[in-house]
């Protein structure tokens, strides 16, 4: 394929500490504008200049981390403002996207929505019963891979990576809401259900109209 190029061992070590970057930024490790100074991080997270500095760079691509002009790199802000703008680029692009995946959309991305809904509710019901950082993660890596597969039928590569790039945005955001105990998990169910249903069923305004109330309810 043109301009393909195979993944190297330098792309597996950036994967993988863009991963533990992630996480301790979603759980607050790595504070708000927290300034992210490249050799304190390989002594904590390993890996070369190089790696690290390419680390930063695809952080920056998904907005958790910022390129401060001259001098470096720093976590990003996470003010009420912040949250605001998250929801409002969540919501306008998630619905143009589950609007063209209800309509595109065939048998088989039905059945992977019902699968992944039937997942993320085992682990709503896990991490209730064992609130503890492992299980955090799990959930919130099953609510991603729910929102993915909710639109994973608009036939938008581009449309997909977008709404991806601020679902991690929201994820200090939601995060924080579940150990602070802010999460509805039987509202949330209700809602899961019915987007469920909706999407069988293929009746867009319900399927948009409860998508907005849970991103909103995601980032309450």
């Amino acid at each position: 394929m043109l301009f393909s190029r195979k993944t190297t061992e330098d792309d597996t070590v950036v994967e993988m500490l863009a991963s533990a970057l992630r996480r301790d930024i979603s759980f607050g490790v790595l504070r708000p504008d927290e300034k992210l100074k490249i050799e304190a991080l390989r002594q904590r997270y390993g890996g070369s200049n190089h790696s690290m500095r390419e680390t930063l760079r695809t952080l920056v691509a998904e907005g958790m981390v910022e390129a401060i002009t001259q001098r470096g790199f720093r976590v990003t802000s996470a003010t009420q403002d912040d949250l605001h703008d998250i929801f409002l680029m969540r919501v306008e692009i998630e619905r143009i996207a589950l609007a063209r995946a209800i309509a595109r959309g065939n048998v088989d991305w039905e059945a992977a929505v019902i699968a992944e809904e039937h997942r993320l509710a085992r682990f709503d019901a896990k991490v209730q019963a064992e609130p503890d950082d492992v299980t955090a993660l799990e959930w919130d890596e099953a609510c991603r891979s729910f929102s993915a597969t909710l639109i994973s039928a608009c036939g938008s590569p581009r449309l997909i990576d977008t709404a991806a790039r601020f679902h991690n945005q929201s994820r200090r955001f939601r995060l924080a809401s579940l150990r602070e105990g802010r999460i509805d998990f039987a509202a949330r169910a209700t809602r899961q259900a019915a987007l469920r249903t909706a999407i069988v069923e293929r009746d867009e305004t319900d399927a948009l109209q409860v998508l907005e109330e849970s991103i909103r309810a995601d980032l309450a």
